[in-house]
């Protein structure tokens, strides 16, 4: 009995903790207006592409990631596609979903995050259980990092079977983009151009491979770290490059103390922000 007293103390105080916020986390448009969850599924469901940003250790997002994919799921053909996974681990990926090796055998042979299986395994398991394609979307770190240490120059220098993990070069690169420049202004002097070049050269390669992937009539969810598609940069301005025209809503998820107003800092950086409780537990 004093155990179930306890129990009900946490719970009452965890309900008081989030009624005054009216929950765990709030969905906002661009404007910083409330929007339900409904409307938003409803609009997501009439796109080309859909590009969920997360915080990498929030676990609202990761189960809001799973909660809309299956959603959508129930009204569109979909195709996903996520940043945790690199390219050059595309065919140990499709081996998994194809049943030719289990999970013990994708961790041996891939290079998976560490939060893979409470964070990502999940989507992973619903193409599977759906028989979906996922695309493994992002460059091998390794060439991310020759970029940052020596330019995009180093990227000629690869075999053809390596340049086939990355975006056909030479891909477009504008460093004037507000978002690259931030990545200098948060370096405060300490980072180079290259390491704008680094992050440009995971987001060409992330939008090739998104491309490469979508099909006329399904829907592709694109799972990554929020900063990747803020205020349509990153990928999405990628994606625009390459092929314009198409439709396109962005998601990005970010923490606040008050989550009763969207801070101004924040409107603008997706079509659809997900705001969270800055208490909210963390995935690791």
């Amino acid at each position: 009995m004093k155990n179930f007293l306890i129990i009900i103390s946490i719970s009452i105080l965890s309900f008081q903790a989030f009624s005054q916020n009216n929950g765990p986390y709030v969905i906002y448009n661009s404007k910083g207006k409330k929007v339900s969850y409904k409307k938003m599924i409803r609009q997501l469901a009439k796109q080309d592409m859909v590009f969920f940003g997360e915080l990498h250790n929030n676990p609202i997002s990761h189960w809001l990631q799973y909660e809309v994919t299956a959603e959508l799921g129930k009204e569109r053909d979909l195709v996903l596609g996520a940043e945790m996974i690199e390219s050059d681990n595309q065919d140990e990926l499709n081996d998994y979903l194809a049943d030719n090796i289990d999970q013990k055998g994708l961790d041996t042979l891939a290079r998976l995050w560490t939060n893979h299986k409470t964070d990502y395994k999940p989507l992973v398991d619903y193409a599977k259980e759906n028989d979906l394609t996922f695309v493994a979307s992002n460059i091998p770190r390794r060439f991310a990092s020759i970029v940052n240490q020596n330019g995009f120059e180093e990227l000629t220098r690869l075999t053809n079977e390596e340049r086939g993990w990355i975006a056909p070069l030479p891909f477009p690169f504008d460093p004037e983009l507000p978002r690259y420049q931030n990545i200098l202004d948060m370096m405060a002097g300490h980072g180079t151009v290259n390491l704008v070049k680094a992050q440009a050269s995971k987001d060409a390669t992330m939008a090739h491979f998104i491309l490469e992937n979508w099909e006329e009539e399904k829907l592709f969810i694109h799972y990554n770290g929020a900063y990747h598609t803020g205020f349509h940069e990153g990928i999405v301005w990628y994606i625009n490059e390459y092929k314009p025209g198409l439709e396109i809503l962005t998601i990005s998820t970010v923490e606040q103390a008050d989550i009763t107003k969207l801070a101004e800092e924040y409107k603008g950086e997706a079509d659809f922000i997900i705001c969270v409780d800055s208490n909210m537990t963390k995935t690791y």
